[in-house]
């Protein structure tokens, strides 16, 4: 040992003494607080918390999806007040024994460490003696002893602490039902096998005889290249006629003409197709028919000739019956030699009630419409003296039960209340007018077709005077308009002529503007709206008319 280290080993041998005078006498470091008992009684409770009161609240960040900084909520309340990393590691960590130097110290060295302890033991002499065992710095009960005490605590201490409880698990299971099961046994005998075995037999032999003759259907009719390829060449066909007439399937779906913003209520039609078949050319087109359930194909008619009967289909054929028998409302005079003329009426048109199916309208060639029922079949109910030449259409409006539209080669339209005799509107159109139409979507709409070749289009709602479209499709001099169609869901008409064509024209929005609602009120709509709207035309004339006949 050094002769640095004795001042040190004094020091611990009397503060042992000291300690073991006095055991239970507390040590108070010269700088502590001296409370009263009082003081020392009250309890001082402190709550920590995670929130840190200089955290900044105002925080903003920049957010790439809207482009902007923005005001964050998220604040970190975290702070560190120190932080040091150092080297230190655990003695009793493994890491920390292999690491640590071992230092063997030479024999010449321990030798004369010996010798100066032989030497300051005996030049101290008694002292040594007494100190004992106790005193040498190397022996176990000195390190024991050296342990310094621990002080402690002078004020009344609580520690609290706390712990969430941990939801319980649940366990859920299901379990299918199992299939059902039942329990068969049959006992087969000699007679049941051979049962089966011949009707099994007699099954193979049909198979075979139909085998054979499909074999001789093939034989007899021979295949033909053509039929095998023609659902092909169907296909590539329309393929084809696609591609030839895009532009004008381009123009059905999409075209609208931005020049009617400009002509304020009037419009205009755009050809688009025009059909023909070689079999019927310079034949006219007599009737047009939009095909139920399909907006995209239509019936048309050559040459029929219309009769003034009921028809009625059964399960293989068409069966009709006599509605009425046309006649004159006067007798002729018998004629030379005392030939008697005919009285009887000739039909040009008809047409049924939308509401009423035991109601229809006729035209005649005199220019007189009779309205008839199917339940009285000797009389007209209602006869009207319409034109001064045969009529050539009559047409129930689809919306109100009491308004229908006839035309006739005397260059009129005219517009009829069934309760009044006399028209409620009338048309010169300067021309015979072929046919007209009410149209699907509106109760003041419909068009006519003259012989100059021109559509007529009007909306009594715009203009109850003039047309709001006026415009030639066909030439005037060589064609002549015979018939007209609204298609039911699309804005397209179909027309057609005396030489076998029909021609589809599509009409521009001024044609098909629906009326804006008031201020402050939605637009209503449906058929009882459409109603409203006629009756609203028809109540201004009513009051000019004379009294229902």
């Amino acid at each position: 040992m050094s002769k640095d280290q004795a001042p040190a080993k004094s020091y611990k041998a009397g503060n042992k003494k000291k300690e073991d005078e006095d055991p239970g006498k507390l040590i108070k470091p010269p700088d502590q607080v001296e409370l009263t008992e009082a003081e020392l009684k009250d309890e001082i409770t402190r709550t920590l918390t995670a929130k840190n009161p200089h955290a900044p609240e105002n925080l903003a960040h920049y957010k790439f999806n809207d482009g902007a900084y923005k005001v964050t909520t998220v604040v970190n309340h975290m702070t560190v007040h120190f932080i040091l990393e150092g080297c230190l590691e655990h003695q009793d960590v493994d890491e920390c024994e292999s690491q640590t130097p071992t230092e063997e110290l030479p024999e010449d060295a321990s030798g004369e460490e010996g010798e100066e302890s032989d030497e300051e033991g005996s030049g101290d002499g008694g002292e040594e003696e007494e100190a004992g065992e106790d005193d040498i710095p190397d022996s176990v009960a000195s390190k024991a002893n050296t342990e310094e005490p621990k002080c402690t605590n002078q004020f009344n201490f609580i520690e609290r602490a706390s712990q969430t409880i941990n939801n319980p698990l649940e366990d859920r299971g299901c379990q299918t039902l199992p299939p059902p099961r039942c329990t068969y046994y049959a006992t087969a005998y000699q007679w049941d096998i051979y049962d089966v075995y011949m009707a099994e037999l007699q099954k193979q032999d049909m198979m075979k005889d139909g085998d054979k003759s499909k074999k001789m259907i093939l034989l007899e009719t021979p295949s033909d290249d053509i039929t095998q390829v023609s659902k092909s060449a169907k296909l590539l066909e329309r393929m084809v006629n696609q591609n030839t007439y895009n532009e004008v399937a381009q123009d059905f779906k999409y075209f609208e003409d931005a020049a009617d913003e400009f002509r304020e209520q009037e419009g205009t039609v755009l050809p688009l197709w025009k059909f023909t078949y070689d079999k019927a050319k310079m034949m006219c087109v007599t009737a047009l028919c939009w095909c139920d359930g399909r907006t995209t194909k239509a019936s048309i008619s050559f040459h029929c000739l219309l009769m003034a009967v009921l028809c009625h289909g059964s399960s293989n054929e068409l069966l009709f019956s006599d509605a009425i028998k046309l006649a004159l409302d006067y007798t002729a005079p018998d004629g030379p030699e005392g030939i008697q003329n005919l009285t009887a009426a000739s039909g040009t048109s008809f047409d049924f009630h939308k509401q009423f199916e035991d109601i229809y309208i006729v035209g005649t060639e005199e220019g007189k419409i009779h309205k008839c029922s199917k339940n009285y079949s000797n009389q007209y109910l209602k006869t009207f003296d319409a034109h001064n030449m045969p009529v050539d259409t009559v047409k129930w409006n689809p919306y109100h039960p009491k308004v229908f539209l006839s035309c006739s080669s005397d260059w009129t339209a005219k517009i009829w209340d069934m309760d009044y005799s006399t028209p409620m509107f009338t048309f010169e159109l300067n021309a015979s007018v072929g046919d007209v139409g009410w149209a699907p979507y509106s109760s003041t709409v419909f068009a006519a077709v003259t012989t100059d070749g021109l559509v007529h289009v009007f909306d009594l709602a715009i203009n109850k005077y003039q047309a709001i479209c006026q415009q030639p499709v066909v030439n005037k001099k060589k064609t002549k308009l015979t018939h007209i169609e609204f298609n039911p869901s699309n804005p397209v008409i179909l027309v057609g002529d005396d030489r076998g064509s029909v021609i589809s024209l599509k009409l521009s929005p001024n044609l098909r503007k629906k009326p804006k609602g008031k201020k402050g009120r939605d637009l209503v709509e449906g058929p009882e709206a459409e109603v409203a709207k006629m009756e609203k035309l028809l109540s201004l004339l009513r009051d000019l008319e004379q009294s229902p006949k």
